[in-house]
C-alpha cells in the first residue's frame, strides 16, 4: 500500500511539472515603467528554446541568457550589464529592469500577444519624413546640443534616429497620432522615449532617457541641414604630435603604444565605454574591417572609460563586451568609476577635449597622430553610416600605402 501511494505521489508530482507554465512563445509587447508616469515600450518574441529577441526598427537583439527557476524569470542582456527580475505567468511578466553598477531600477511589464508599441486609435495629419533640424535644451543651457532628425513614415508607424555631434540615438520605432509623434526604443542600455506635437515644419517636445533625465527638444524641417563635421571637433594641443598611454589589458599587463605589436603600423584607437550602444555599433565594424585587414601592418586597441566602481568589476564588464562581439584586439582599462569627459582627458592631455564615446585617433607608421574622427553614424543612420565606411576605409588605405 505504502509503496502504491508513493507511485501515486511521485507521478502527481510528475504531472505537475509537465504541466506547469512557461511563457508562451509569440510576439510580447513590454513596458518600463518611468516616474514621470510615462512608458518606454518595446517589442519583444519569445522562443521555445527560452530565448528572447528584441525587435526595435530594423535591429534585433537576441538575448540567449534566460533563467526561470520557479515562478522566477532573470534575463540577462547580452554585451550590457541589465538585467530583467521578475515573476512570470503563461502570458505575462513583471518585475525591475535593474543596471546593478549605476544602482539603476525600474519597474517593467511584458504582456504576450501582438500589440502595437504605441496604441493608436486616430490616424495621422501630419507626415514627418525627411530631415529635421533639431536643438535639444537640457536644464543648464549652456549645454544644449544640436541634432539631425532623420525619419520614414509610412501611415502611422515612424522609423528613424537623431543624430548628433557625438553619435546617433540608434533604432527608434513609434507612430503618429493626428499631431502626436512617439517613438522609442530599448537596447539593453539606452531605453528611450521621444514625445512631440508636430505641425507640417515643427516639432516641439520631450526627450526621456531612463528615470534619471528628460529635457525638451525643438526641430523645425530642414532638408538642407547638416551636422559640423566630425573630424574637426577634437585635436591634439600644441606642441604634441603623438599620443602617449600606458594602460592594462584584461590580462593585467600594461601596454604602451611604444611597445613592439604598434611599430611601424598604422594604429586605429578607439576611445570608448563597454557601456556605450554608439561604441557597440563602431566595435562590430571595427572588428569585422580588422578581421579582413590584420595582414597589411594594421593594428587596433580600444581604451575603456567605465563607470563600473571597482578595477574587478570594469574588467568583468571589457571581457563580456569583447566575448558577446568576439573583439579580436586588445581593450585597455583606461579608467574605472567614472565616465566623466573631464577627468578622461586628464587620462589623454594631449587631446583639446574628449566630447564623444567613441572617439577615434588615426596614427600613422611613424607614430604621428594624423587625424582623430568624434563620434560615430551607426546602422541607423542608413546613408551616413556608409559614408563613414567608405570613408573610414579608404583613409586606412592611404595611410597603409605610405612607407
Amino acid at each position: 500500500m505504502k509503496k502504491l501511494l508513493f507511485i501515486c505521489i511521485i507521478i502527481v508530482c510528475y504531472s505537475c511539472e509537465k504541466d506547469k507554465s512557461v511563457p508562451k512563445q509569440g510576439t510580447w509587447r513590454a513596458v518600463l515603467n518611468l516616474d514621470h508616469n510615462k512608458e518606454i515600450p518595446f517589442s519583444l518574441n519569445y522562443s521555445t528554446d527560452n530565448k528572447i529577441t528584441i525587435l526595435n526598427g530594423e535591429e534585433t537583439i537576441e538575448v540567449k541568457d534566460v533563467l526561470l527557476k520557479g515562478d522566477s524569470i532573470i534575463i540577462n542582456m547580452p554585451v550590457f550589464e541589465s538585467v530583467f527580475k521578475g515573476v512570470y505567468t503563461s502570458d505575462s511578466i513583471y518585475g525591475d529592469y535593474i543596471k546593478p553598477n549605476l544602482k539603476e531600477k525600474i519597474p517593467f511589464k511584458m504582456k504576450q500577444g501582438r500589440a502595437e508599441r504605441f496604441a493608436v486609435s486616430s490616424a495621422p495629419t501630419q507626415n514627418v519624413s525627411g530631415s529635421w533640424e533639431t536643438v535639444f535644451i537640457p536644464k543648464s543651457s549652456k549645454d544644449r546640443y544640436i541634432a539631425k532628425g532623420i525619419f520614414e513614415q509610412i501611415g502611422h508607424k515612424v522609423t528613424g534616429t537623431f543624430r548628433t555631434t557625438t553619435g546617433d540615438y540608434r533604432f527608434l520605432e513609434g507612430s503618429v497620432e493626428k499631431d502626436s509623434l512617439r517613438l522609442s526604443t530599448f537596447d539593453g542600455a539606452h531605453a528611450f522615449l521621444f514625445e512631440a506635437l508636430v505641425t507640417d515644419s515643427t516639432m516641439t517636445g520631450m526627450f526621456y532617457s531612463g528615470n534619471k533625465w528628460k529635457e525638451p527638444f525643438t526641430a523645425v524641417r530642414n532638408e538642407n541641414y547638416e551636422l559640423p563635421k566630425s573630424d574637426s571637433l577634437t585635436f591634439l594641443m600644441d606642441g604634441y604630435e603623438n599620443l602617449e598611454f600606458s594602460f592594462k589589458n584584461t590580462k593585467g599587463e600594461v601596454v604602451s603604444l611604444t611597445d613592439d605589436q604598434f611599430k611601424n603600423k598604422v594604429v586605429i584607437v578607439q576611445i570608448m565605454g563597454t557601456w556605450c550602444p554608439n561604441c557597440m555599433d563602431e566595435s562590430k565594424f571595427y572588428s569585422k574591417f580588422y578581421e579582413e585587414n590584420k595582414s597589411k601592418n594594421l593594428a587596433f586597441v580600444s581604451l575603456a572609460f567605465e563607470y563600473a566602481k571597482t578595477e574587478d568589476k570594469a574588467m568583468a564588464a571589457i571581457n563580456k563586451f569583447k566575448e558577446a562581439l568576439n573583439i579580436p584586439y586588445p581593450i585597455l582599462l583606461a579608467q574605472y568609476g567614472t565616465t566623466d569627459k573631464k577627468k578622461a582627458n586628464k587620462k589623454l592631455p594631449m587631446l583639446n577635449h574628449i566630447p564623444s564615446y567613441p572617439t577615434t585617433i588615426f596614427i600613422g607608421k611613424d607614430g604621428k597622430v594624423r587625424k582623430i574622427h568624434t563620434g560615430f553614424n551607426g546602422p541607423a543612420t542608413k546613408g551616413k553610416y556608409e559614408d563613414f565606411k567608405k570613408s573610414f576605409s579608404s583613409y586606412v588605405s592611404k595611410l597603409l600605402a605610405e612607407e
